[in-house]
């Protein structure tokens, strides 16, 4: 009789062991996922190189849909021929971005370390006295750089790196000092003289990717680069300019920003403290950080911690 009793204690209690172990999901299997700032699923990069006078024309567009843009400028270049002057450029890019594209445009690849700390830190610190805003971000000129560059410009203060490697895809990458852009401006058109039909490809190309960024239901960065001056080039690249800021403005789904902001924003959700079981987060940074837990938005304020 008692080991009748002894067994169909421990039968019950291995049931109830299991029915528990079945209602309680394991933490590895909960997925926390970082949203944009705003809690958006979209973000929207802009940035232009060489700092050409037709940036007056483009930011002037940009500020009328509301966009903003990151501009990679050589401090070298300015106040000469062509280009913008070194006294303008503080009101002209009022909320958007001003980042290092050398002092001199010479592709970094294959120079000697001195010279690439040279033409980094003379465009860097040119660039802050001009603005008055920290610089700590750049563009490759020509999109050239090797592994002593990466390893040389990650000394100096400089916290992401665009390259002109075209991905065609919406990820964010995972090195900021090779940071590979979606899209040039408008594909691979107009890289052919005289070619309508290169054109033609190229551009309906660029337009889909674009739809399925609008499109896109999952985490999706665009981030398209290029050059003012090439609107002035054969065709009617101004309108092509302008069509493509009426598809992607005042869409609510889409965070606008500039790209150094992204990156404080990226690692600032890198940086958050997370609990075993995942329902404890602790915020350290400056910037309010949005997530998705089990399909869940949450909003976790800078400096605190909420429980989820």
């Amino acid at each position: 009789m008692k080991k009748f009793i002894l067994i169909s204690i421990f039968l019950i209690s291995t049931k109830s062991i299991i029915a528990q172990s079945n209602s309680i999901k394991p933490s590895s299997s909960i997925r926390v996922e970082m949203l944009f700032p705003e809690g958006k699923s979209k973000a929207l990069i802009l940035s232009f190189d060489d700092g050409s006078i037709s940036d007056r024309r483009l930011v002037q567009l940009m500020n009328e849909y509301a966009l903003k843009g990151t501009f990679h400028l050589n401090s070298n270049k300015l106040d000469t021929k062509d280009y913008l002057t070194k006294e303008e450029i503080k009101s002209l890019f009022i909320g958007h971005e001003i980042s290092v594209h050398s002092a001199n445009h010479p592709g970094l690849s294959g120079m000697s370390k001195i010279d690439i700390i040279y033409e980094v830190i003379e465009d860097r610190k040119e660039l802050e006295k001009i603005s008055g805003n920290t610089i700590r971000g750049m563009a490759y000129p020509f999109g050239s750089y090797d592994n002593l560059v990466v390893e040389t410009i990650s000394g100096l203060g400089i916290e992401y790196a665009r390259t002109v490697a075209d991905t065609y895809n919406f990820s964010i990458p995972k090195d900021f000092l090779i940071w590979h852009p979606s899209i040039h401006q408008f594909g691979r058109a107009y890289f052919k003289p005289n070619d309508a039909e290169n054109n033609k490809k190229e551009l309906n190309s660029f337009y889909n990717l674009v739809s399925d960024f609008i499109k896109a239901d999952t985490l999706a960065l665009l981030d398209v680069w290029g050059h003012s001056w090439e609107n002035n080039g054969e065709g009617n690249r101004w309108f092509e300019m302008e069509n493509f800021f009426k598809l992607v403005a005042k869409n609510k789904d889409i965070y606008y920003t500039t790209q150094i902001h992204l990156v404080d924003y990226i690692n600032a959700y890198r940086n958050l403290k997370i609990s075993v079981d995942k329902t404890i987060i602790e915020n350290h940074s400056a910037f309010d950080v949005y997530i998705k837990v089990e399909n869940k938005s949450h909003k976790i304020p800078a400096g605190s911690i909420i429980k989820i």
